[in-house]
């Protein structure tokens, strides 16, 4: 049997005049004023102000309700008159589990209650092992303890060293005089984080929509952090990001600017109260709330290099808006997830796709690719290739465009890899040139109809 009931479990913790624990004894947390700081690339700055009591000279401090995460070597602690000697993390938790390992070798109280009388019986035992399962020293007899629900209780004498019931932090000062000093503890961690979430309700008919915008908080630290200040930092510091792979794309950088506090190259959106950020628990915030921006839904379809296709494809549907103050959404938008709704004909919201945005400044052009289009579908075949000379091909293509929908649309058709010196020496349709690599056309489909664009490459390496 792995885990144990723990009872009569007297801690003698030993200690000095000089031995201090920076706790609130009537919250039983010892935490001050905190105030975290979030960013997004999954590091977490704590700023935790304490009154600590001290007397002059070398005093030994124990910060209980640290995160068990922290990253110790970024540990600081100022106040007046004190200064650092050294510090120590003891993150060994105390668990059953853990309870029991230390115990090997030592003498525990083993007391078994008999289920039909209820009659407890007492016996010293000594932990020989607690690898997979417990094996006991029972005067001459060894026994290994059975997970067989039969009443057993394990009883320690005394706490091992360094096993904490919270992540503790100790800290070993200089003190200049006796008294109560104010001090900040600052660390950073991992493992608490936030990000962005996005509700968009798109109405086709009136080429609006409606969007919220959330921030979700993440806390797997092992500590909760109690009423704290909270600032969440909207950018991609060094030193914890990793690879980020964004499918919603910005068509042109936006160049708008706003009040919202920056720090550095990062924006900053505080909490606007405090807030509790439980260990083990998500919380959602809002922090964007828009009505009625302008948007519309459009098709595209993209051809890389001058290939066939043996059966039509769908086209991309794509949900073009902006960022911008007027005409758009007003602000910057933190990387994140935009889940795009629509009414059905009953007026219920439903859900038609989603995608994820980098970090996204005021006034950017977006295009978020939802979902593949049902009814509008693209063919692209190779009519006929023909080598001019050693390094130079004649190419024509044929895109067939199809829409199974009572209304017309417009589908954006691109053809890229148009690598080397491609010139477009024939076609049905203008188009434009984006790139060196990728010419765009806007290709008109009726309702029920089919389109074919006609494009003759001239390519030369």
């Amino acid at each position: 049997m792995r885990v144990l009931a723990l009872a009569c479990l007297p801690l003698l913790v030993g200690g000095t005049s000089t031995d201090l624990f920076a706790q609130d004894v009537t919250t039983g947390n010892a935490q001050g004023d905190v105030a975290v700081t979030i960013y997004n690339n999954g590091q977490s700055l704590v700023q935790d102000d304490r009154q600590l009591s001290v007397a002059a000279g070398r005093n030994r401090i124990e910060f209980p309700d640290v995160s068990a995460r922290i990253r110790p070597e970024t540990v600081t602690l100022s106040g007046p008159g004190i200064g650092i000697v050294e510090q120590n993390f003891d993150f060994d938790l105390l668990t059953p589990d853990k309870l029991m390992d230390k115990a090997v070798g030592q003498s525990i109280t083993l007391v078994r209650t008999n289920p039909a009388t209820g009659a407890e019986r007492s016996e010293r035992a000594k932990v020989l092992a607690a690898n997979g399962g417990i094996v006991l020293q029972i005067g001459e007899r060894i026994e290994v303890l059975r997970d067989d629900g039969l009443p057993v209780r394990a009883v320690f004498d005394r706490l091992p060293p360094n096993l904490r019931a919270r992540p503790t932090l100790s800290v070993t000062v200089d003190a200049a005089s006796a008294g109560t000093v104010p001090a900040r503890l600052s660390y950073l961690t991992p493992n608490l984080g936030w990000t962005a979430d996005y509700v968009a309700l798109f109405d086709a008919a009136k080429g609006a929509m409606d969007i919220q915008g959330w921030v979700t908080l993440t806390n797997s630290t092992g500590t909760t952090f109690n009423n704290a200040r909270t600032l969440l930092v909207a950018g991609n510091p060094g030193g914890g990001g990793g690879f980020r792979q964004m499918s919603g794309a910005m068509d042109s950088a936006g160049t708008e600017s706003n009040d919202r506090e920056r720090l550095g190259d990062y924006y900053l959106y505080p909490l606007a109260v405090r807030t509790t950020i439980a260990n083990a628990q998500q919380k959602q915030v809002s922090f964007l709330d828009v009505k009625g921006a302008p948007a519309r839904s459009t098709y595209e379809y993209v051809n890389r290099w001058l290939g066939s296709n043996n059966e039509p494809v769908s086209t991309a549907s794509v949900l073009r808006f902006s960022t911008s103050r007027q005409g758009g959404l007003g602000d910057q938008l933190p990387a994140g997830t935009i889940r795009v709704y629509m009414r059905d004909a009953r007026g219920d919201p439903q859900f038609i796709g989603e995608n994820r945005i980098d970090h996204t400044p005021m006034g950017s052009a977006m295009s978020l690719r939802t979902g593949d289009a049902f009814d509008v579908k693209v063919q692209p075949t190779v009519v006929s290739r023909t080598r001019k000379g050693d390094s130079r091909w004649v190419t024509k293509m044929k895109y067939t465009v199809s829409n199974a929908r009572p209304a017309p649309v417009t589908v954006l058709l691109a053809q890229d890899g148009l690598y080397g010196d491609v010139r477009i020496s024939d076609e049905s349709l203008k188009g434009e040139r984006i790139s060196a690599d990728r010419v765009e056309w806007q290709v008109p489909v009726p309702a029920n109809g089919k389109v074919d664009l006609t494009v003759t490459f001239d390519s030369r390496y």
